[in-house]
């Protein structure tokens, strides 16, 4: 089974999240894309407002109706710094028959050679790159790359968006909208 893994904070998730698990689907023709949510992130901090509960309540929102879409909650199990190196090392264990591909916006290429044990990662899995406007895709590191319609979204846009009344409504699931406003996150 290949398996595409396409991991973040998704605080909250967003179209462009669910683009570019779609488009790395078709273009890469896997079988499933697991959406895989850290619970600390080695290279920036989530918001501290909401719960992993809530993040996995919006994802499964998020992901309705897509069977080809699965959570991944292995990283919201651990504690401590999520690495991928120590996550790909258990799925591999876990999932022997499965190719994993772990889907990377531009920003995190730039950044591969700074992540923990990048050469044994790499190893363990295929990267797949995505493009990200006014960030570099050039690296030594193998990547499979997939064009994927540039979409200016970000969770970080999206809490400041609700924190400051305005509205979001286009840039994630009406689902998810109601959701956050119904339990009062972000500042709803």
């Amino acid at each position: 089974m290949k398996v595409g893994i396409l991991g973040g904070t998704f605080d909250p998730p967003h179209f462009g999240h669910l683009l570019i698990a779609n488009e790395v689907l078709a273009a890469l023709s896997l079988d499933e894309i697991w959406l895989m949510p850290n619970r600390e992130p080695p290279h920036k901090k989530k918001s501290e407002s909401i719960s992993n509960n809530e993040r996995l309540q919006m994802l499964d929102l998020a992901i309705e109706g897509n069977q080809a879409f699965k959570i991944q909650p292995i990283e919201l199990d651990r504690e401590g710094p999520s690495f991928t190196v120590d996550t790909m090392k258990v799925l591999n264990e876990t999932y022997p028959g499965h190719q994993f591909h772990f889907i990377i916006g531009a920003d995190m290429i730039e950044y591969l050679p700074k992540w923990h044990k990048i050469d044994e990662l790499v190893k363990l899995v295929q990267f797949v790159g995505v493009q990200r406007p006014s960030y570099s895709h050039l690296t030594e590191y193998p990547i499979l790359y997939v064009d994927v319609p540039a979409i200016e979204v970000s969770s970080s846009m999206i809490r400041e968006r609700f924190k400051n009344g305005k509205t979001a409504r286009y840039l994630l699931p009406d689902s998810i909208i109601q959701y956050i406003e119904e339990n009062h996150l972000y500042g709803t």
